[in-house]
């Protein structure tokens, strides 16, 4: 039962736990993924043996509530920046174990899933830059072991840093931790500088729900947040067992 507004996400881990514990068990389930839930709404109903139900009830309670939380939070940022171009995106920023969970959280709440690993996307961020001796270094190093089904994407925490990562064929920038006027720039520059050549637009870093409307109204096309996964807050449920 939801004890307080959220969106659904991971009934089916319900199913999925409590049959581990209990063939027998049969799951009424009430609401799906995605769906907006007040505070007494009945999630789901389960029957089976008490030794099941009250070894699996705070597994299955702690996944939902965290990744309702996680849907819940993603669907507060999708809704800030509707009526825009831009898309809501996670981060690898996740709990360790969980990270497939917790991207699907995100897409329920309306959100885009960004790289899974390090092997989805070549992205150069900071790190990189800085062990390489710059954006060209970087650059011409990963260039030697790319796969062009590979998207590449660079990291720029400033004007000068866009324009040198420009001289170079890329699919993405990342403007990392730019105040929206910034953003602003950086995009008119890229659009003005490629012409025709679409490259995505990502900005990340000090996004909140009071300013991410001004990062998409900035014109980039992705706003990646890492804390819609490391910051969400649980959700509070609860799970009430009745004798038959």
């Amino acid at each position: 039962m939801a004890k307080a507004p959220l969106v659904l996400a991971g009934i089916e881990l319900v199913i999925e736990a409590f049959t581990l514990l209990d063939e027998g068990v049969t799951v009424e389930i009430w609401h799906r993924d995605g769906d907006e839930l007040q505070a007494g709404d009945r999630v789901a109903s389960v029957r089976g043996y008490a030794r099941a139900l009250l070894t699996g009830e705070r597994v299955v309670t702690n996944l939902l509530q965290r990744l309702c939380g996680i849907a819940t939070l993603t669907k507060r940022f999708v809704e800030a920046i509707r009526g825009t171009n831009a898309k809501i995106l996670d981060t690898r920023k996740t709990t360790p174990g969980l990270r497939v969970l917790e991207k699907y959280a995100v897409t329920v709440g309306g959100g885009t899933n960004h790289r899974f690993g390090l092997d989805d996307a070549i992205l150069i961020k900071d790190n990189h830059i800085r062990l390489a001796g710059g954006i060209s270094a970087a650059i011409t190093a990963a260039r030697q072991h790319e796969s062009r089904s590979h998207r590449f994407e660079v990291e720029v925490t400033t004007l000068e840093e866009l324009q040198e990562a420009l001289q170079y064929e890329l699919d993405a920038i990342l403007l990392d931790n730019m105040h929206p006027d910034m953003v602003r720039q950086a995009v008119a520059y890229v659009r003005a500088h490629r012409r025709g050549d679409k490259i995505l637009v990502e900005a990340s870093g000090g996004i909140t729900l009071a300013n991410v409307r001004a990062f998409a109204d900035a014109g980039v096309d992705w706003i990646s947040i890492g804390a819609l996964t490391h910051a969400a807050p649980a959700v509070d449920m609860s799970f009430k067992i009745y004798p038959a």
